[in-house]
């Protein structure tokens, strides 16, 4: 894999540097545009991939039938905390999550929820850009609070009528497709009546009125408004009334990835700062030799220690069990990762000094993009939620 990093995309990488150096956020950036990516950074995130599925990396965490390797979440967990480990670059992006082993939770949710006809239309059509879906759960009034979302979806003939608004509609710039989910039955609070629609991003009276800046730019989180949307009957993701079975496969599956990627970026940091701290020469002694210097980064390898088996572990937990099974075990990892990542990066940018706040080191572009998967896939107040669901035996959850 680091051979093919080093061969084809390094070079690529290299004719672009305007993407990956203090220019970045400006480069990509089409801020006349609402602030969404330039179109000509996604054309080389576009290339990268084409590369990857080329030599056989993309797909690795996908099912052979897909053409993948069957790789398994802890062979996920492991890659995805390398990548990251090597720093930023096109290998493996931050901004839009895009990587040389690709991670593809709509594919699997395809894969577990769709009909044989929308896995023919769909899967191929995902994995080389054709198609692309937008994840639409999040409302204006309702977050983490998913059960009482206000969009809704009435029956009308052989189809459905959708109306209401969704936040955080993260790449639906360029998706063809919104993966709506609105109530179809039951009432606020019910887990249950909630089904899950692939809404095409030009449908009549679908409209992204705008885009939110955001701490990390450029921004692909649109706010979106459904008004008489009619979709077909087929347009229906899994089962109608169970859509939040689909919307926890997504988040599931990118938890754990999301870990191992924090974790990765936090030993990237980790690493930095001891290389710095040993070359830097402060009142004719290395900077190292401080124990005011040594001791935050002792503690924050440790804690990345721990983290790597908590993140190896409940990958392999998810391997072997149906993900609701072991969900307090990727809730765990999640939210330990993604702070430590934040706390690492915080920490090499202190003990660089002035340098490391400056965008010629890369630790604020890891503060900014990391810091968000503290709210995103479940905010870290809602991952310990579950973990005390399960440590207290609350709710109809079983330990």
């Amino acid at each position: 894999m680091d051979e093919f990093i080093e061969t084809q995309i390094k070079p690529l990488e290299r004719e672009h540097m305007q993407y990956f150096d203090q220019r970045r956020e400006y480069a990509r950036t089409d801020w006349e545009n609402g602030g969404i990516p330039h179109r000509a950074w996604e054309d080389l995130l576009d290339e990268m991939r084409r590369r990857a599925d080329a030599a056989g990396w993309l797909r690795y965490g996908l099912p052979a039938r897909f053409g993948g390797r069957d790789g398994s979440n802890l062979d996920m967990a492991v890659i995805r905390e390398h990548l990251a480990h090597k720093g930023l670059g096109l290998h493996n992006d931050l901004q839009d999550e895009s990587s040389i082993v690709g991670n593809f939770p709509q594919v699997i949710m395809m894969d577990r929820f769709g009909t044989e006809a929308q896995k023919s239309e769909w899967v191929e059509a995902m994995l080389t850009g054709k198609r692309s879906m937008a994840f639409g759960l999040t409302e204006p009034d309702h977050g983490s609070d998913a059960t009482w979302l206000e969009t809704t979806a009435v029956q009308d003939g052989d189809g459905w009528i959708i109306n209401g608004r969704k936040r955080w509609n993260t790449g639906v710039h360029r998706a063809t497709h919104d993966l709506i989910f609105a109530r179809t039955s039951g009432e606020p609070g019910q887990a249950r009546g909630i089904s899950a629609f692939l809404v095409p991003t030009d449908a009549p009276g679908f409209t992204v009125p705008f885009y939110w800046w955001t701490f990390n730019m450029p921004t692909d989180h649109g706010e979106v408004e459904l008004n008489n949307v009619r979709v077909p009957a087929d347009a229906v993701l899994g089962e109608i009334d169970r859509g939040l079975e689909v919307g926890q496969t997504f988040l599931h599956e990118n938890r754990i990835r999301q870990a191992a990627s924090s974790l990765g970026a936090a030993q990237f940091c980790i690493d930095r700062a001891v290389d710095y701290a040993n070359r830097r020469m402060v009142f004719g002694k290395p900077l190292a030799v401080n124990q005011a210097v040594q001791w935050p980064l002792v503690e924050l390898q440790t804690e990345a220690q721990m983290v790597r088996l908590l993140v190896r572990y409940a990958a392999t937990q998810l391997d072997q069990n149906h993900h609701m099974e072991v969900s307090d075990k990727v809730s765990m990892a999640n939210y330990r990762a993604n702070r430590l990542v934040c706390e690492a990066a915080d920490r090499a940018m202190q003990v660089h000094g002035g340098i490391g706040y400056s965008r010629h080191e890369p630790f604020e572009h890891i503060y900014r993009h990391h810091r968000r998967y503290r709210i995103t896939e479940g905010a870290e107040e809602i991952q310990m939620r579950r973990v005390a669901q399960r440590l207290f035996g609350f709710g109809k959850a079983t330990r």
